[in-house]
């Protein structure tokens, strides 16, 4: 896998924007849309650039290959030894370069959960951009439940990042959706000519509040849970060794998992709020 970005230049002076894909190196629809849309695309104003986030992990079609890359981007005081002599934290030195020249990033992501919908991951900054992108639902609360991210990264430098999640990394249809919001994100960037007719999908939010880490080696689901199920007060989400884990208020649940390693990220719980709300 080249390591080297793609930078693409338009006629017209405008914004730059970087697209990053591959950040998880098992998630393929990024990967895919943006050899489906590069050899046809033509920048007609600023400057885009297009980088494969962890070429180590996608040549050997792993989420990562020493550390998650996308826990990288946070203050180094917060990571540990063994996470800075990674490959994933020397990778994002590197990515840190190309958020920094540009205005804006869209990171192309896919979900673990099966069956999962497509949404979009950002801030209130991002809310205008993200009217014009093709996902009906926008969540937020990541900088603050689970930071390290790319997007969280450009927010901590006054930029502005977004993550799109583009359905579960199993569904073919998955790369499909990575095309639309790149190319509406393009579009929504002034990048490309507008279409005749851009998307204006009702949108609604949702605010994560909580990021629950294993006590243990041992956290089992109670049941297998889809991305914004939702959950009721007292509802039993898993055993943690053995610890019953009940939600401790109605609220919904994302990317939900079993987990063998204490530490390890096993669910996000969330509300539904009003824009005016976040």
């Amino acid at each position: 896998m080249n390591e080297t970005y793609i930078r693409l230049e338009g006629k017209e002076t405008g914004k730059t924007s970087l697209i990053l894909v591959g950040v998880h190196g098992d998630e393929h629809c990024g990967i895919e849309a943006i050899e489906k849309i590069l050899p046809n695309l033509e920048i007609v104003r600023g400057t885009v650039l297009i980088e494969y986030g962890n070429p180590r992990a996608i040549g050997q079609k792993r989420r990562f290959t020493e550390s998650n890359l996308n826990r990288m981007f946070k203050d180094d005081a917060t990571l540990t030894s063994k996470e800075k002599s990674s490959y994933e934290y020397k990778r994002a030195q590197y990515l840190k370069t190309l958020l920094q020249q540009a205005d804006v990033l869209l990171d192309v992501h896919a979900s673990f959960t099966p069956a999962s919908k497509a949404f979009l991951i950002c801030e209130a900054n991002a809310y205008h951009l993200a009217a014009k992108l093709p996902f009906d639902t926008v969540v937020s609360g990541f900088d603050d439940v689970e930071p390290g991210g790319t997007d969280y990264y450009m927010n901590s430098i006054g930029k502005v990042g977004i993550s799109a999640e583009c359905g579960s990394l199993e569904d073919p249809a998955a790369t499909e959706r990575a095309a639309d919001v790149i190319v509406n994100f393009l579009r929504a960037r002034g990048h490309i000519p507008e279409a005749s007719k851009s998307p204006n999908l009702p949108q609604s939010y949702i605010r994560m509040h909580t990021l629950y880490l294993t006590e243990t080696s041992e956290f089992e689901l109670l049941r297998p849970f889809a991305d914004f199920d939702p959950i009721l007060k007292g509802e039993i989400i898993g055993i943690d060794g053995a610890r019953t884990i009940r939600a401790d208020d109605d609220c919904i649940i994302l990317f939900a998992c079993n987990q063998n390693k204490v530490g390890d990220e096993a669910f996000l719980l969330g509300k539904r709020r009003a824009t005016e709300q976040i």
